[in-house]
């Protein structure tokens, strides 16, 4: 590859990263000061909290998003993947199944991505809200169409989903970069009007307004947060765009928008205290308000867009590592395989989506409740990357300290700051949080008791087969695919087969799917065929987490390794698991009659691994948890 296809494909690549990675991040200005000088937190406007508040923005930008995340926590990454997934999967897989550390750090993982999810909710919500609510500044009539309006937008913006970005996707790089242009154009006219705003950028000022306010400031500190909102779905799209284009966006483009943005409200708020009530829309006036309407709303979709997609990508992520039943997923590019689209969280997404706007009402409301997802969000990742220091980096115990500890500090202060606003909207996000945890936790454990269960009346299958043939059944033509779990004895489906046709097929191949702790495994390497005898085989399939299940094209490799299949020949047996929950051991018997409902909805496996469903047969076995 040539220098100059290198640099073309990297400005290529940081114009999607604008567009997609930091449209979070890059809307907050829309609300962050207005909600910091609420009144609610009685903090008042002066010059001197003016600079502090700034200062503290700044900062936050720079310690959090360019050290912590843009720094050091891009650095962690799971064969170049990011997002608190990849980051629990390789910290999981670095600390050993055995580990006394495994569940606790699977507990903090499945809680940070449930808090991720609680923030892919309130970023369509505030996003659009704030966007909109500028047509309160030009005109205080329209204040009743506000929530009717961002409704609209927020439905129309989901039923898209199932068409897929492609189209609309090449946009949404130019759309950005004339955000944060307008947003640095912005800032720099009003910076000249108040140069002494520049002051802002000691962090003495952010010091000196938290000693001074105390507990006011410390109540502000939780809204001081929403300025950096969006710092985990740069972390999170790693795997889309890479390290460079990444970073490149930020430093280069985004950070100095942003910094210049804030300081350019504040400078406002000097020369005219009373445009608090919006200092982001009252930056300008007259008919020039309608166009940055226009292009705010523009934004707040495209950064609402980015977190529905990253809940798609976790969704199915969560699925593979065990922690949801199967879903219906849907590709929508036949380019791109990460453009997926998944039906039953679109919809109940949309719906969470349009109950927060109609609870809350405003971006002032919903303030509290972000705050909370995205610290808590924040604090689970510095967790875990202390351990990816510790155990995949072997760095050495200090070293993992002074990391990993300065930014716990910070995490700490900035999540106790927005607990404070627990019943002002925090609750949401937590309420969601629990809910989804619930869920997941119990998918989980109830897959565990099953394994136990069907491991306890496994039979081995190696003597079956020996016993089988010393008098064997009678063989008819043909190729069956029997589907068995990582440790089971003789699938069900062999046993009804046997007990019912009383034939065996010609060629017996016993196919099982190992779900590995990485995001892809190489084609190269996902099937190993093992020779058992009497023309049976075992087919072992391994997958990473992100990689797409197709059990066809899997097994058109197998051809390599001397097992060739001819599928209109081949017929696939799959037991149909139906879980029963009895009384005694096991969990709570609500929490079975849930696992119970969420196993009786979930996909089937020959529709999520793609087997062609005329060479399906099913066979029913019942499994007691």
């Amino acid at each position: 590859m040539t220098s100059e296809h290198k640099k073309s494909s990297l400005a290529a690549m940081t114009l999607s990263a604008i567009g997609i990675v930091y449209g979070d991040i890059g809307t907050s200005p829309l609300y962050t000061l207005k909600a910091i000088f609420d009144p609610d937190h009685g903090l008042t406007l002066n010059s001197g909290n003016l600079l502090g508040v700034i200062s503290l923005i700044f900062w936050a930008l720079t310690m959090i998003v360019s050290l912590k995340y843009v720094t050091l926590v891009l650095r962690a990454d799971n064969r170049g993947e990011g997002g608190i997934m990849a980051l629990m999967a390789l910290v999981l897989n670095a600390v050993t199944r055995h580990s006394r550390w495994h569940l606790p750090l699977m507990i903090v993982g499945v809680f940070g991505a449930t808090m991720f999810y609680g923030d892919s909710v309130i970023t369509p919500a505030i996003s659009v809200l704030g966007a909109i609510e500028g047509l309160e500044v030009a005109a205080p009539g329209m204040t009743r169409f506000v929530v009717p309006i961002t409704i609209a937008v927020l439905i129309g913006l989901y039923m898209l989903q199932r068409h897929g970005t492609a189209g609309i996707g090449r946009w949404f790089g130019p759309v950005m970069v004339l955000w944060f242009g307008t947003l640095a154009v912005l800032g720099v006219v009003h910076i000249a009007q108040a140069p002494q705003i520049l002051a802002a950028l000691n962090p003495l000022c952010a010091l000196a307004f938290m000693v001074e306010n105390k507990f006011v400031a410390f109540v502000a500190l939780g809204a001081v947060v929403l300025a950096i909102t969006g710092a985990e779905a740069l972390y999170a799209d790693m795997g889309h765009f890479g390290k460079k284009p990444i970073r490149a966006a930020w430093f280069m483009v985004c950070f100095p928008a942003l910094a210049l943005n804030y300081l350019g409200q504040g400078a406002l708020l000097i020369a005219h205290p009373d445009a608090v009530s919006n200092p982001f829309f009252n930056q300008v006036s007259g008919w020039l308000i309608y166009p940055l309407v226009l292009l705010s709303t523009m934004a707040a979709v495209i950064a609402s867009q980015a977190t529905i997609s990253g809940t798609f990508s976790m969704t199915k992520q969560a699925i593979a590592l065990g922690l949801l039943p199967r879903m219906r997923v849907l590709h929508t590019s036949e380019s791109e395989i990460g453009q997926i689209y998944i039906p039953a969280v679109n919809w109940l997404q949309l719906s969470i989506v349009l109950l927060a706007v109609l609870i809350f009402q405003s971006s002032d409301n919903l303030a509290g409740a972000y705050g909370i997802a995205v610290t808590a969000t924040m604090l689970c990742t510095t967790v875990l990357t202390f351990f990816v220091t510790r155990y995949r980096w072997h760095l050495p115990l200090a070293l993992c300290f002074g990391a990993t500890g300065f930014f716990l500090i910070m995490d700490i202060m900035l999540l106790s700051s927005t607990t404070l606003k627990l019943f002002h909207g925090g609750w949401f996000p937590l309420l969601l949080g629990a809910v989804l945890f619930t869920g997941m936790m119990t998918w989980k454990e109830g897959r565990h008791l099953v394994f136990q269960n069907l491991q306890k009346h496994a039979i081995p299958l190696e003597d079956f087969l020996a016993s089988l043939f010393v008098a064997p059944p009678t063989r008819v033509y043909g190729t069956a695919i029997f589907l068995r779990g990582e440790s089971d004895g003789v699938p069900h489906a062999l046993l009804h087969n046997l007990s019912h046709n009383k034939v065996l097929h010609e060629r017996v191949v016993f196919l099982t799917v190992h779900m590995v702790e990485e995001p892809w495994v190489p084609v190269a390497d996902q099937a190993k065929v093992v020779e058992l005898g009497h023309n049976c085989f075992q087919v072992n399939v391994y997958y990473g987490f992100k990689d797409e299940p197709d059990i066809p094209r899997v097994l058109a490799q197998c051809a390599e390794h001397g097992l060739p299949f001819e599928m209109m020949e081949t017929s696939f047996f799959i037991a149909r698991q139906t879980v029963i929950s009895t009384p005694g051991a096991g969990m709570a018997p609500w929490r079975e009659h849930l696992f119970v409902g969420m196993s009786r909805n979930a996909r089937g496996a020959a529709d999520y691994y793609q087997i062609p469903t005329n060479r399906v047969i099913e066979l029913g076995t019942q499994v007691e948890i």
